[in-house]
């Protein structure tokens, strides 16, 4: 601590003729100590208190002393203030109670407990504890996480005979803000309306809206006593504007504020920050703007510069991301808040990672602003979007040397990117190296094996949760049903449902929602309608799951019967729902149906189609023949074609035979995307199937010339609890001989029942000597008819067959498992690329339309 000098005479050189008296002398040091701290000097109060101390010099009046405590406390220099208290100890004065309640509330901010115990209990020996002091330990109690003990203190004053102040009410109400002692508080709250203070007191009321928004999650009730209050101050709607922001509910907040301006009271800039937080959760740019333009106005665009930067970036998908930086760049000072919330906006924007990363480094290279751990973990969220490790390594480096890596949002953030990268002996390095994993550690990094398909190691990391107790939340379930949705394996799901059920979370509703999602793309569709039915409260995930379900599954009638469900019910679709909806009208061909929803997703719920809907209703037209019509749809689209609406056009080319269309789609691809092997692929095809084997073979020839490959075709099956994939032609599986016996009795079966193989569909050209018979043989050893071969003599006949296929099912093998269903009497459930095909009794779930 500097020692601050100031003119003291030494008791030698005082004049002899006057010489002052020992209370003057010390007078002199407490107007010195109140000077310095008139001008706000506190450090020069203090080292003028000690200074004087030595020389034997002290202050008389204890105000002088409470005065400095008050000081220290205001300044939260606590270390200053014990300093002050030992001074007090060395000196003559006897505390009064003003005084010793300094002292409680100075011991009592710095988390001191058994210091302000102690200074309360000398109180009491001494009997100089009056209301404030009861008040100021009960305080103390509640701010340490002793609530109970602030209660006791509480029975125990109003048993003394003392009459509490709204002081005390307001320490006791604070103490019973939690689930907890919420009983307790509503005990008091009696005490209050036979005193008046409910009505009177604007901090007495302020308490008891905390007690029931954090006692009893409750703004109704907080509305109440917020509405029955006699006088109201910005600090009070404040705290009501702050409290639905954190119980979810900015309309609430919007409309507190506006309720608070027409009454006449004049925002500040912590009543601003909390409606900027609320114009992002509800990504109102539009009111967001109109504040800004209003605290501009006001002077206080520089108090809230850090949330007009979050709610810009947080409003990013309106295309505010550009003001963002704008309001960023005109700060004069800027803070690692603001640097943060600007460098999440990037990262949150869906496609504007790599200038994240850049500002990080920006942030970095400048120097006068150090991130923190939230700066960091966006900064590894960037990078592990862009699946750049390399560079989110480097930023590891940084996080180590700031001794920040090893704080738990950070390794988090760590583990994801390594996840997201595809790199998980990395992401196993890392979370090991955290000496405290928490639910979301865990979760990431099962979410981590589920992506990668290592079920062994995400069912090992689920039984670590459940048995280190840390409560399995529903992204546990979330990522464990995706995993296991992702290979159709319906077995696992059933596993994970069971947990579901043993841990009583059957009906949560994020866990109800992946269940649909997991039986609709394990093929059980019936399962996840019955899930479906028997959720309690459904919201437009769960709606939209289902819908997606039932179109996945070729079941349009059901897609809009459930769509009229969902709007009776009040709920109110959103994007994905309408991708769905177009999807199921496209699988069915219900062309006028599907214009009738397109058109009415912005007309009735104002939602803009997406490159996705535009996709869809390609799709729509050209599955129906409408080439011509598809074609002039993507000219009049609002915005330039994706890769995906050119493949879904070019796809219907090339089942329709068009090759002068289909030759232009191609060229649009290849334009967008040179390396994009579908439009080669495609326009091969395309002319092999025309007999164009010349141009078919030079395609071929260009996708090796570029090093593209082409996506093998296989098919998987779960048996027992393991999958088995297969190949085209693929003998490696250990029961290859028993397959194929199998494969050859079904084709001879379903040849004598009119099975013709379609050779047409064989787009390779052969020999002509042996061109039939091999066309056909390369027919039979489809990856997905030796898939079926092995269901039918692997799974007992109670339950369908269900194979899964990684691209589009081929006419030939469509056809072929009509007459299977026939001669085996066994259902076949086939999900290819697009849909799922149910294959029963001779006839297939599409019509024969897909």
């Amino acid at each position: 601590m500097a020692m601050i000098s100031f003119p003291l005479p030494s008791p030698a050189k005082l004049p002899l003729t006057s010489p002052p008296s020992v209370p003057n002398r010390i007078n002199v040091a407490d107007r010195l100590i109140i000077r310095h701290l008139n001008a706000g000097d506190l450090r020069g109060a203090v080292s003028s208190l000690d200074l004087m101390a030595r020389d034997g010099i002290r202050p008389t009046d204890s105000a002088t002393f409470s005065t400095l405590l008050k000081s220290c406390i205001r300044a939260r220099d606590f270390r200053l203030g014990k300093l002050v208290h030992s001074r007090l100890a060395e000196s003559n004065i006897e505390p009064d109670s003003v005084l010793y309640n300094s002292l409680i509330s100075l011991y009592s901010k710095s988390g001191d407990l058994a210091r302000a115990e102690d200074v309360f209990e000398t109180m009491g020996r001494f009997r100089k504890r009056d209301v404030v002091s009861w008040s100021a330990m009960m305080a103390c109690y509640g701010n340490n996480g002793k609530e109970v003990d602030a209660i006791k203190l509480f029975v125990g004053f109003l048993g003394l005979g003392l009459v509490p102040n709204d002081y005390c009410y307001t320490a006791v109400v604070r103490a019973c803000s939690n689930p907890e002692n919420v009983a307790v508080g509503r005990v008091i709250l009696g005490f209050l309306m036979k005193t008046g203070y409910f009505e009177s007191d604007v901090c007495v009321g302020c308490s008891l809206i905390d007690m029931f928004v954090k006692g009893e999650n409750s703004l109704e009730n907080a509305y109440k006593v917020f509405d029955q209050m006699s006088e109201l101050n910005v600090v009070t709607w404040t705290l009501m504007i702050t409290r639905c922001m954190q119980m979810g509910f900015p309309k609430e907040a919007v409309r507190f504020f506006s309720d608070m301006v027409l009454s006449g009271f004049e925002a500040d800039k912590f009543t601003l920050s909390s409606v900027f937080s609320a114009c992002a959760e509800l990504e109102d740019l539009s009111l967001g703007k109109q504040l800004h333009s209003w605290v501009i106005r006001s002077g206080l665009v520089d108090d809230v510069g850090c949330s007009l930067v979050d709610m810009y970036a947080k409003c990013s998908a309106d295309g505010s991301l550009d003001d963002c930086r704008k309001v960023f760049d005109r700060m004069e000072d800027h803070s690692v808040m603001s640097w943060t919330a600007l460098i999440t906006g990037y990262m949150q924007c869906g496609d504007r990672d790599t200038e994240a990363v850049k500002l990080f480094c920006e942030m970095i290279a400048q120097g006068r602003v150090q991130p923190n751990h939230f700066t960091f973990s966006s900064a590894f969220k960037a990078c592990g979007n862009l699946s750049d490790p390399r560079v989110g390594k480097q930023v590891l480096g940084h996080a180590l040397k700031r001794g920040l890596a090893s704080n738990s949002s950070v390794a988090n953030s760590v583990i994801s990117m390594f996840v997201k990268s595809d790199m998980m002996e990395d992401a196993r390095r890392a979370f090991d190296s955290l000496s405290e994993k928490n639910l979301v550690s865990y979760n990431t990094f099962l979410d981590g094996a589920c992506r990668s398909l290592d079920f062994e190691e995400a069912f090992q990391i689920f039984h670590e949760i459940t048995e280190r107790e840390l409560g399995v939340s529903a992204f546990t379930f979330a990522s464990l049903l995706s995993g296991v949705a992702s290979i159709g394996s319906i077995r696992k799901g059933e596993q994970v449902h069971s947990q579901v059920v043993k841990l009583g979370l059957s009906c949560n509703q994020p866990v109800c929602n992946a269940l649909i999602s997991m039986y609709s793309k394990c093929g059980s569709i019936d399962t996840a309608s019955r899930v479906f039915s028997l959720m309690e409260g459904r919201n437009v995930i769960s709606w939209t799951s289902m819908i997606t379900g039932f179109a996945k599954h070729g079941f349009a009638k059901r897609v809009l019967e459930t769509f009229n469900q969902m709007m009776q019910s009040g709920v109110k679709p959103n994007e994905v729902t309408y991708v769905a909806i177009l999807s199921a009208c496209s699988h069915v061909g219900l062309v006028s149906e599907g214009w009738r929803h397109f058109k009415s997703m912005y007309e009735d719920h104002k939602i803009k189609p997406r490159m996705e809907h535009y996709a869809c209703m390609v799709d729509l037209l050209s599955r129906s023949g409408l080439l011509t019509d598809a074609f002039e749809f993507i000219n009049t689209m609002p915005f330039q074609a994706d890769v995906l609406v050119w493949r879904t056009f070019l796809g219907a080319c090339r089942v329709h035979s068009k090759t002068e269309l289909g030759e232009m789609a191609a060229r649009k691809i290849l334009e967008l995307d040179p390396n994009e092997p579908a439009a080669y692929i495609q326009l091969s095809n395309i002319y092999a199937s025309t007999g164009k084997w010349e141009e078919a073979a030079e395609m071929r020839k260009k996708m090796k010339e570029r090093n593209l490959v082409k996506e093998g075709g296989c098919s998987w099956i779960e048996v027992g609890d393991k999958v088995h994939k297969f190949y085209v032609g693929d003998t490696s599986h250990p029961n290859t001989h028993r397959i194929y016996n199998e494969l050859d009795r079904l084709i001879r079966e379903i040849k004598r029942c009119g099975y013709v193989p379609d050779t047409d569909l064989v787009l390779h050209k052969l020999e002509e000597e042996d061109d039939e018979a091999e066309k056909e043989r390369l027919l039979y050893q489809h990856s997905e008819k030796i898939a079926v071969a092995f269901g039918l003599i692997s799974t007992v006949k109670s339950r369908p067959v269900r194979v899964f296929k990684n691209l589009r099912v081929c006419g030939d093998c469509h056809n072929a498992m009509k007459y299977i269903t026939t001669v085996s009497g066994r259902e076949i459930v086939l999900r290819d690329l697009n849909r799922f095909h149910h294959f029963k009794d001779g006839k297939c779930s599409c019509n024969d339309y897909w």
